[in-house]
């Protein structure tokens, strides 16, 4: 089975993910995390010059991931293990050839909330300036959002409250694959 994790920067997504790997109830399980699917060479991926003139990814856009090579990982990752979760802000997009039960999920999280956690992981604990985090916010990230991201809610089977605790979140996506695969197997 496929679980795809989508929603915005600091919805909880990799957290959820980390809860819904430790409790995996049946057979093994793999994760692959969007955030290390990025290009990281100018030439492929969308391209920006900062206000120092340095070229820098711009990870909003979904053209500025390898899917060719995700997918295949998904692939590869399906063939061994019986659940394969995906997170990351364009995980809803991933399409392995590989023919699988899918579930795609959405974490909602209201902006202030997700800007919030973003602070504190990427200032607050990853030292990363604040000044730039919040003008990259304002003027770039907030439509970037609007444009790629929240319209991919509509193509998620499942959209959970991303306030809620991790362990909570976990217990309903396991009841939506358990619904999933029970109505999957009633349709043979």
């Amino acid at each position: 089975m496929l679980l795809t994790l989508t929603g915005g920067a600091g919805a909880g997504k990799t957290t959820l993910a980390g809860a819904l790997l430790s409790s995996v109830v049946e057979g093994p399980a793999s994760v692959l995390h969007g955030d290390d699917y990025y290009f990281t060479a100018p030439g492929r991926g969308i391209w920006t010059l900062d206000e120092a003139g340095i070229a820098r990814l711009d990870v909003g856009d979904p053209r500025s991931v390898d899917s060719e090579r995700l997918d295949a990982d998904a692939d590869a990752a399906l063939a061994t293990a019986s659940i394969v979760i995906v997170d990351g802000l364009f995980a809803r997009r991933v399409t392995p050839q590989q023919p699988c039960l899918r579930l795609d999920v959405f974490i909602d999280l209201a902006a202030d909330l997700r800007l919030a956690r973003k602070i504190e992981r990427k200032c607050v604990r990853g030292g990363f300036p604040l000044e730039v985090l919040l003008r990259n916010y304002v003027d770039h990230r907030r439509a970037a959002h609007e444009r790629h991201i929240e319209p991919l809610r509509d193509e998620c089977d499942v959209i959970v409250d991303g306030a809620l605790t991790p362990g909570v979140l976990a217990e309903q996506i396991w009841s939506a694959v358990a619904d999933r695969v029970l109505g999957h197997n009633s349709c043979q």
